[in-house]
């Protein structure tokens, strides 16, 4: 029996044109006029159209605009390939892996395929016998790529209008098509609408062929220790006759090393019946020395190749598949609370890794372009690598962009970084007739089967604010989709991971009556800051919930981007914060409101574009810094483990634009924003934190941190120290608090004594009333207590290792408003540079007053790859910090800025 096989239908068979609607469409393909060789495969037509200058780029300037009627154009795509059944095999296979929405396909004129759903995979069967579709010699497969824009309407027009989103949440009649949501528009995203066949084509000929594989890995603990069971499961399809057939079952190490094999018979079969063969393995844990897999910081990411190949009676391989697992068990855990909070009792949301309940800080992922096809595999890698590295443990896709490709999730198994995956539903009301939810069911089918097996896979959520938004107009009645997310989508997640992978019904989700902004149960999104009640930020630590897996606050990116999409844009008059150019890309919806109010709260105003940039971006750092460390705050242990997850909104952008998104759409080249640094410290396996709450006699619409002086309105403050320990033992460390006048040499020192941080939660350190006035005193001595927490001083508590004198953690509470302080400008930093060798630098920071949010960047061709261990720093006298950059192999300028000097200026040059 002759191995399969595979023909990959890429780059060199491919060419595209524009539909001519005034010919059969036939007659328009015979056409030799118009065609173009596809400039790679996959393909999107607004790529091609790119490259063949017909468009120019929606990310630059006001050519958003201009590329819109590609949406409205019907496309064409064509491919013409040999076939020679040289190996007499009786079936074959079409396979379209990713067909973006509407497409017909044709094969040799005959149409085969009626595409209209994105995120399926595509499937045509040949008999190779009888079928006269596939000829022996030329083919042609012909690719008729219609309107999305237009079915969307026409599906309207047929079953009604709904609400979906807002109107910056693109033409609500997107809910009917099975396509990605956020290409008409997202409050962070411009309107591409986008075609083509976005992931591979290939045709695959067989007599036999392993048609799925699922290596099923069950992990249950027995007083601690895990015990390890190995379910191998192969679907065949096709026919073994006359000739038995034999599936070898491998596990091995990622070198090759075989830990374990088993070879399973199987009997002849005629006709095209699926068998399903499986090999149980059990106590590998014992007997392999097969290890668990961990998300990062509480262990290895072990990983393990499983085999499955399609052997003939003489060993010879026909068929195969192979599956990269860890094995790990992963539950969501809602328990009811041994204790209140301020919200109340409630239960639990929070997630059992290995049988360790862990606390997951992480992010939102967006689809990181507007075009699929341009997305390297080193792009994913740069993205989820600086998310590992800013000791974040959850991303989670969310539900209006895509199901990612494998590449995304063979990195999330490397880094240790949990999935939440989202289905792709998001702020709408999505439609229940019956052909949508069978399209939806398949959909589900095809992704679940292609991702269960990845060890980072924490999570199945059936949509994105779905349940939210009805519940803003109406009431669960006007839900149709409930069907889907209460139904159809928990089944097959249940079915085909074998309940090995949770399911959540929405997100946000819980309370009676799916209550999505119960504070007590599920997960919330909180959005009262910046939108809804534009409550201030200060406001964050009263607005949590069991699971917080939606917030932000916006932020410009660097100037290297805003100059990107600036450069095609000749009027000077454009640099400034409210331009149009500006506001072309900043899709939020009233956004120069709402940034008026949160910025004009806490900064001082200015025109100068450079630092706008800075203080918004200052701005979202403190905002997001303080979300992050008072809801951490509430993972206190057993019983009242209050607050377990907190999820930005958002991790990256899909294109150069103002978002919520804490590194720009660049960040793949390192342009991390400062919040993104503040969240590594806060997220860091050890953190120290502090905070002031200002003590006032009357409640008023300022935040409670805010010093007001002029009248008797305040008298003293409560500060509170305290450490969060991730790690599962504890750890004894030394807790210095100091306190430092902005203005003058004055310093204090309240604090120095060991302190035991307890295992895998918050440990309480220094909670005091302290008096405060508008200074310290001028003749306060160094140890005088009195005024340590007032309008014009820092206070920084640092742990420090008791042996080796290394500071563990620290943190830097300034006094706000920021607008009422007078920062020294310059003088107050010194930085000494030492070569380490392989374009490495140490930067050893030194300040003789308070500093915040010193921001390094580099400038340069090139300065795009420079790479920081650190940014954005609170540096306080007497304590010197060092980062590192690297990749400083080129001659680039290395600037700083800072609170108070927003412009950045030189202090080094490579």
């Amino acid at each position: 029996m002759a191995s399969n096989s595979i023909l990959q239908l890429g780059k060199d068979h491919w060419q595209w044109k524009q539909r001519n609607r005034t010919q059969e469409l036939l007659v328009d393909a015979k056409n030799p006029i118009d065609w173009t060789a596809v400039t790679g495969f996959p393909s999107e037509i607004h790529v091609e159209l790119l490259a063949a200058g017909k468009i120019l780029h929606p990310h630059i300037g006001f050519n958003e605009h201009k590329a819109l009627w590609v949406a409205d154009e019907e496309w064409l795509y064509m491919a013409t390939f040999p076939f020679s059944n040289d190996a007499n095999h009786k079936h074959g296979i079409l396979v379209f892996e990713g067909l973006d929405t509407v497409c017909d396909v044709y094969l040799n004129n005959v149409l085969i395929i009626s595409a209209d759903n994105q995120f399926r995979t595509w499937v045509y069967d040949l008999d190779l016998l009888e079928s006269e579709v596939l000829k022996v010699g030329s083919n042609t497969l012909l690719l008729h790529f219609k309107s999305a824009k237009a079915l969307a309407k026409s599906e309207e027009a047929k079953y009604g209008k709904v609400r979906a989103g807002s109107t910056n949440l693109g033409d609500p009649s997107r809910v009917y098509v099975r396509k990605a949501q956020y290409d008409w528009r997202w409050d962070w995203g411009p309107e591409v609408i986008t075609c083509g066949p976005y992931r591979s084509v290939y045709l695959k000929t067989f007599n036999t062929r392993i048609d799925d594989f699922y290596p099923h890995a069950n992990v249950t603990f027995v007083e601690g220790k895990p015990s390890i069971i190995l379910d191998s499961v192969a679907t065949l399809v096709g026919n073994c006759h006359p000739n038995s057939c034999t599936l070898k079952f491998t596990l091995a190490t990622l070198d090759g090393t075989p830990l374990k094999e088993a070879k399973v018979y199987v009997p002849a079969w005629e006709g095209k019946d699926v068998k399903t063969v499986n090999a149980v393995w059990g106590n590998l844990h014992d007997d392999q020395r097969v290890e668990l897999w961990w998300p990062v910081g509480y262990g290895k990411q072990n990983l393990y190749d499983v085999t499955v190949e399609l052997l003939t009676d003489n060993d010879h391989v026909i068929d195969r598949s192979r599956k990269r697992i860890g094995f790990r068990t992963v539950e969501l855990i809602q328990e009811e609370l041994a204790e209140d909070d301020q919200y109340g009792r409630g239960t639990t949301f929070l997630f059992q890794v290995n049988g360790v309940r862990m606390f997951m800080g992480g992010s939102n992922w967006v689809p990181a372009d507007n075009f699929f096809t341009t997305i390297s595999d080193d792009r994913y890698r740069a993205w989820l690598t600086l998310l590992r590295d800013g000791n974040q443990n959850m991303v989670r896709i969310w539900g209006g962009g895509i199901y990612e490709p494998d590449v995304f999730y063979d990195i999330c198994d490397e880094l240790g970084i949990l999935v939440w995956q989202d289905f792709q539903f998001a702020c709408g009301v999505y439609p229940a007739h019956t052909a949508f939810v069978q399209s939806v069911r398949k959909e589900a089918e095809d992704n679940v089967k292609r991702l269960r097996h990845h060890a980072s896979l924490a999570l199945f959520c059936g949509n994105n604010e779905d349940y939210q938004m009805v519940l803003q107009w109406g009431g669960i009645n006007d839900l149709p989709a409930r069907i889907l997310y209460e139904d159809v989508l928990p089944e097959v997640v249940n079915d085909l991971t074998r309940l090995s992978v949770p399911y959540h019904r929405g997100s946000p989700y819980g309370g009676k009556g799916w209550d999505t902004a119960d504070p007590t149960i599920g997960d919330v999104h909180q959005w009262n800051i910046w939108g809804g009640k534009e409550l201030p930020y200060h406001e964050y630590d009263r607005m949590g919930g069991r699971f917080v897996s939606e917030f932000g606050i916006p932020a410009m990116p660097s100037l290297q981007t805003i100059k990107y999409w600036m450069q095609n844009i000749d009027d000077e008059k454009q640099w400034y914060a409210q331009s149009q150019a500006m506001a072309q890309h900043t899709k939020a919806g009233a956004f120069e409101r709402r940034f008026a109010i949160v910025m004009n709260e806490n900064f001082r105003l200015t025109e100068d574009l450079e630092t706008h940039v800075f203080n918004t971006q200052m701005m979202q750092s403190e905002a997001l810094g303080h979300a992050y460390r008072s809801w951490k705050r509430e993972w206190r242990g057993p019983g009242k483990q209050f607050i377990a997850g907190i999820l930005v909104w958002q991790l990256n952008d899909c294109w150069p634009g103002v978002s919520w998104a804490i590194a720009d759409y660049f960040a793949s080249l390192l342009r991390a924003k400062p919040s993104y640094y503040t969240m590594a410290r806060i997220l860091a396996p050890i953190s120290v934190e502090v905070t002031r709450t200002v003590v006032k006699n009357r409640d008023n619409d300022r935040p409670r941190q805010y010093y007001e002086f002029g009248a008797t309105q305040t008298k003293e403050a409560l500060l509170d120290v305290w450490a969060t320990n991730s790690g599962l033992t504890p750890r004894t460390l030394r807790l210095e608090l100091n306190f430092f006048d902005i203005n003058t040499d004055w310093r204090h020192q309240s604090e120095s004594r060991d302190v035991t941080l307890l295992p895998n939660q918050t440990t309480e350190l220094v909670s005091q009333m302290v008096c405060i006035g508008p200074a310290p005193p001028s003749g306060a001595s160094y140890g005088d207590p009195a005024f340590v927490t007032t309008a014009t001083v820092v206070a920084q508590a640092r742990l420090v290792d008791v042996d080796t004198g290394e500071v563990i953690a620290r943190c830097s509470n300034w006094p706000e408003p920021y607008r009422f302080l007078q920062p020294p400008k310059t003088g107050v930093l010194e930085v000494k540079p030492t070569s380490l060798g392989g374009g490495n630098v140490e930067f050893l920071v030194t300040a003789s007053r308070p500093v915040k949010c010193v921001f390094f960047s580099a400038e340069g061709e090139g300065s795009e790859k420079v790479l920081w261990s650190d940014n954005a720093l609170d540096l306080v006298p007497g304590d010197s910090q060092r980062i590192i950059g690297r990749n400083l192999d080129k001659d680039y300028t290395i600037k700083v800025a800072h609170f108070g000097q927003e412009k950045s200026y030189a202090v080094f040059t490579s």
